[in-house]
C-alpha cells in the first residue's frame, strides 16, 4: 500500500498550462451567452411582427435550451469515447483540438448571418458550434483530474477555473467596447430619451469584433496546451502520485478500477448531480436573460452587463482562489453548502431591493446595487463549482474520468435545457415580469440547498502536502 503520510504536491505551472484549455471554453460561452439571445430575440421580433420582447422570450429560452439538450446527450458520448481513446498525443488532446478549429471557424459566421437578417442560418451556425463545442469541452476539463491526484483537485480546479474566468474577461472587456445595445439602437438617456445612433448603429463590426477575438484566442489556448502538455509522458509521471491520491480520496466506500460503484457512494453521486440541476438552473435561468434584463428591461445600455459579469467573475476568482483551502478545512460538503448560502443570500437581497425600491422598469440606468449583489453571487458560487466537480470524479477510477465528467456535465445541462424554457414561459404570464428573475433563482437555489444536506460529508485521510514554493512542483512537464 502507498504511504498516504508522504507529501503531495501540486504543479502550479502545470496545472496552469491545463487550463488554457478552460480559458477557451469559458471564453466562447461568454460571448455565446451574451449575444446570442439577444440576436434570437430580435430576429424573432421580426420573424412575428407585433410580439414585444417578453412575448418572443419563450421562443429564444426554447433555442437555447435545444442547445443545451445536444449537449445533455453529446457530453456523455464524448467523455465516454476519449476514455477509450489512445494516440501518440493522448486520449483527451484529439477531440480539443478538432472541436476547438471547428468551433473558432464556425463562431464568427453568427454575427454575420444575425447582420444578413437570416434566422436560420444563426440557429444553423450555432448549431455547429455548440456540436463540436461539446466535442473538447468534457476531454479538456477531463485533462485535470487525469493528472492530479484526488485529494489536491478542488486546489487544482480552482486554477484552471481562475484561468478559465480570464478567458471569460477578454469576452466581456471585448463587450464593454463594442456595444450591443448601439448596434441595436435600444439604449436610453437618462431622461427616458433614445440614446442617439453611433457609429455602432447597424456596424457589423460591433458585433463581429467579440467573435472574432473569441475565436483567435481559443486557436491560441489549444496550440499553447499541444505544445506544453504532453499528456501520455504526464500520465505515466504522475501514475505513483495517482495511487496515492485513491488512498486519501474523500469517498464513503474506496472506489476500485474493475469493482462496481457501491450503493453508498452512487447514492452520494446522485444527490450531489440533483443538486447541480437545481443551482445551474439558478445560475443558467438569470443568466442567460440577464443581458436583455439589461437591454429590454432597464433600458440601459448592454456595456452595463458586461461590467457587471466582471464584477461577478472577480467575485468568482476570489472565491476559485480560496475554494480549495477552505475545503481543507471544513470538508467540500460545508465548503458547497456555504457558497449556496450565500447565493441564495444575494438573491434575497436583490428581490427586495427591486420590489421595495422599485422603479427599475425603463429607467436608463443599471443599479449599483447589483453590482454588489453579483460580486457576491460570483463568490458563492464559486466555492460550489471548484468544489463540486472534484466530489463527483473522486467517485470514479481513473479509467472512467471522462464518463463521470460526461455525468456532471449532464446534469448542468439538462438545467440549462430545462431553465431557458421554463422561465422564458413564465415571462408569458400576466404579472410575472423581468423583476421576478431573482425570485426564480431564489426558489431553485433553496431547492439545492436542501437536496445537498442529503450528501454525506466525507473528509479525506489526514495527510501531508507541500505548500509555498514546494508546491509548484517541479518546473518540467
Amino acid at each position: 500500500m502507498n504511504d498516504v503520510n508522504v507529501p503531495l504536491k501540486l504543479n502550479i505551472k502545470r496545472t496552469m498550462l491545463i487550463g488554457f484549455a478552460f480559458f477557451g471554453i469559458l471564453l466562447l460561452w461568454q460571448v455565446y451567452d451574451s449575444w446570442c439571445p439577444t440576436f434570437l430575440t430580435e430576429l424573432f421580433k421580426g420573424a412575428f411582427p407585433g410580439r414585444t420582447e417578453e412575448e418572443v422570450q419563450y421562443l429564444v429560452g426554447v433555442m437555447m435550451a435545444i442547445d443545451n439538450l445536444a449537449a445533455l446527450i453529446l457530453l456523455p458520448i464524448f467523455g465516454r469515447i476519449s476514455d477509450k481513446t489512445r494516440t501518440k498525443i493522448g486520449k483527451r488532446m484529439p477531440f480539443i483540438l478538432v472541436g476547438t478549429f471547428v468551433c473558432s471557424i464556425a463562431f464568427p459566421f453568427i454575427p454575420v448571418l444575425f447582420h444578413l437578417n437570416s434566422l436560420a442560418g444563426v440557429i444553423c451556425m450555432m448549431a455547429i458550434v455548440v456540436v463540436f463545442a461539446m466535442m473538447y469541452r468534457n476531454p479538456a476539463v477531463a485533462l485535470m483530474p487525469d493528472i492530479t491526484p484526488k485529494p489536491l483537485r478542488s486546489k487544482a480546479n480552482g486554477i484552471i477555473n481562475i484561468m478559465g474566468y480570464i478567458g471569460g474577461a477578454f469576452a466581456t472587456v471585448v463587450g464593454i467596447f463594442f456595444v450591443l445595445s448601439d448596434y441595436l439602437g435600444t439604449a436610453l438617456n437618462k431622461d427616458g430619451t433614445p440614446k442617439a445612433h453611433t457609429w455602432a448603429f447597424n456596424n457589423i463590426w460591433a458585433i463581429e469584433a467579440p467573435f472574432l477575438i473569441a475565436s483567435v484566442l481559443m486557436l491560441i489556448s489549444a496550440i499553447v496546451l499541444f505544445f506544453t502538455v504532453r499528456e501520455n509522458e504526464l500520465e505515466a509521471k504522475m501514475k505513483e502520485e495517482m495511487e496515492r491520491g485513491e488512498e486519501m480520496a474523500e469517498v464513503v466506500d474506496k472506489v476500485t478500477e474493475d469493482g462496481p460503484m457501491s450503493k453508498a457512494n452512487k447514492r452520494m453521486l446522485i444527490f450531489i448531480l440533483i443538486a447541480e440541476v437545481f443551482w445551474f438552473m439558478a445560475d443558467n435561468g438569470i443568466g442567460t436573460f440577464m443581458g436583455n434584463y439589461a437591454i429590454y428591461f432597464l433600458k440601459t445600455s448592454s456595456s452595463s452587463n458586461m461590467i457587471n459579469t466582471i464584477v461577478g467573475g472577480v467575485g468568482s476568482v476570489v472565491g476559485f482562489a480560496i475554494g480549495g483551502t477552505i475545503a481543507s478545512k471544513i470538508g467540500r460538503k460545508w465548503s458547497i453548502f456555504g457558497g449556496l448560502t450565500l447565493t441564495a443570500l444575494s438573491y434575497v437581497v436583490w428581490a427586495i431591493l427591486t420590489f421595495v425600491v422599485g422603479g427599475l422598469a425603463g429607467s436608463g440606468k443599471f443599479p449599483v446595487w447589483i453590482y454588489a449583489i453579483w460580486f457576491i453571487k460570483g463568490f458563492g458560487m464559486s466555492l460550489v463549482h471548484v468544489n463540486s466537480f472534484p466530489m463527483v470524479v473522486e467517485l470514479c477510477p481513473n479509467s472512467k474520468i471522462g464518463a463521470f465528467t460526461g455525468y456532471y456535465y449532464a446534469a448542468s445541462m439538462a438545467a440549462q435545457t430545462v431553465t431557458p424554457i421554463a422561465l422564458g414561459s413564465l415571462l408569458l404570464i400576466d404579472g410575472f415580469s423581468w423583476e421576478f428573475l431573482p425570485v426564480y433563482a431564489l426558489v431553485c437555489v433553496i431547492a439545492s440547498l436542501v437536496i445537498f444536506l442529503f450528501v454525506k460529508n466525507v473528509k479525506s485521510v489526514k495527510t501531508n502536502f507541500k505548500s509555498g514554493l514546494e508546491a509548484i512542483g517541479d518546473a518540467e512537464d
